[in-house]
């Protein structure tokens, strides 16, 4: 898809799709590491697709200056989405960061930017 026709879809459809990319990326990361009981391979993968995880990786793409203007401006769409209630266990802060991170995920994979996601998903990994 081009990233004007990308551009139509509201902020909190394409962080529907960026949630199911990054939790992807998250259980395929932990698969590989190693083989281990459904049971742990679940606690491993809600440490890093919880609201928490996100908000304070996104935090430091942020900080570190990783994410490009156009990159700030969806993930910003994402965070500022009406309709965004937060779970008991996370902040409404951070819930809204990880969905604009969600968002940024949603949109880079309908543009095609496979290779950013990964740059991006790597830069997470490593805080």
């Amino acid at each position: 898809m081009t990233e004007k026709e990308v551009n139509q879809y509201s902020p909190l459809a394409l962080a529907f799709m960026g949630d199911a990319v990054y939790e992807q990326l998250v259980r395929e990361r932990i698969l590989r590491t190693a083989n281990m009981p459904a049971q742990k391979l679940h606690e491993l993968t809600i440490e890093k697709v919880c609201a928490e995880f996100q908000s304070a990786a996104v935090r430091r793409l942020i900080d570190e200056e990783r994410l490009t203007e156009q990159e700030q401006d969806v993930f910003k769409r994402g965070r500022n989405a009406g309709g965004i209630t937060a779970p008991k266990h996370s902040t409404v802060a951070e819930y809204r960061a990880a969905t604009g991170l969600e968002c940024l995920f949603g949109f880079l994979f309908l543009c095609g930017k496979q290779e950013r996601i990964s740059e991006l998903f790597e830069l997470i990994m490593g805080f």
